[in-house]
């Protein structure tokens, strides 16, 4: 069976008058908890912390990429140099289309009638996207009668259905539970200290009882 991984991040707010060296913005300081979570948990199974600042998508340059799984990701790391490490590493992605995106269709996929999608393989559009994803694309376009919306899926896996691929998406929110749990079970203290490695111990600490909880609903 692949393993199905989501990557993503949230930022923890701090105080900045006790915490002055996690400024990231006039008011307001931070740090940014970047996680990737298995979701047959879902268990996190890979967490970097850093300051606030840096953005999401740098985090992908120090990851290892199983060959065969699949990484959910969200368009804020739609970045084709970075995809094409998880493309390289034999591993698969799935991440939302941002807005702007251009592409350029080779052929389509056959798909179900009046089922809202689209399927086509193409590549990037724009000389410098190509250069840096020279593997072939994947455009699924997904109708969610629920929310109403159009979305627009890409990947680099070209032989699942399209069904499939809007679905592996959705499973994405899992990682949102994690954040949830851990922003509700989390209470930075000055009282252990106010250095970065006080607030990463509060931290490790909250993820262990989260993973404790976890071990014992399985």
């Amino acid at each position: 069976m692949e393993a199905h991984r989501a990557l993503d991040s949230t930022t923890i707010d701090l105080s900045l008058t006790l915490f002055p060296w996690a400024d990231f913005r006039r008011t307001k300081a931070g740090i940014k908890l970047h996680t990737q979570v298995d979701l047959r948990g879902p268990i996190p199974t890979c967490l970097h912390i850093t300051g606030a600042r840096q953005h999401d998508v740098r985090w992908l340059d120090e990851l290892v990429f199983e060959p065969g799984a699949f990484y959910v990701i969200d368009h804020g790391y739609l970045d084709f140099k970075r995809l094409d490490l998880i493309a390289r590493a034999g591993a698969f992605f799935v991440t939302r289309a941002k807005d702007n995106l251009r592409f350029s269709r080779l052929r389509s996929l056959p798909v179900p009638a009046a089922a809202g999608r689209s399927d086509q393989i193409g590549r990037p559009t724009l000389a410098q996207a190509r250069a840096a994803f020279p593997s072939r694309l994947r455009r699924v376009g997904y109708f969610d009668a629920q929310t109403q919306r159009r979305l627009i899926f890409l990947t680099n896996q070209l032989e699942i259905p399209a069904l499939t691929v809007a679905l592996l998406y959705r499973l994405r929110w899992r990682i949102e539970l994690f954040f949830r749990w851990i922003k509700g079970h989390l209470r930075i203290k000055h009282d252990y200290g106010t250095s970065p490695t006080a607030v990463k111990t509060q931290i490790w600490i909250a993820i262990a009882g989260y993973l404790m909880v976890a071990i014992l609903h399985k």
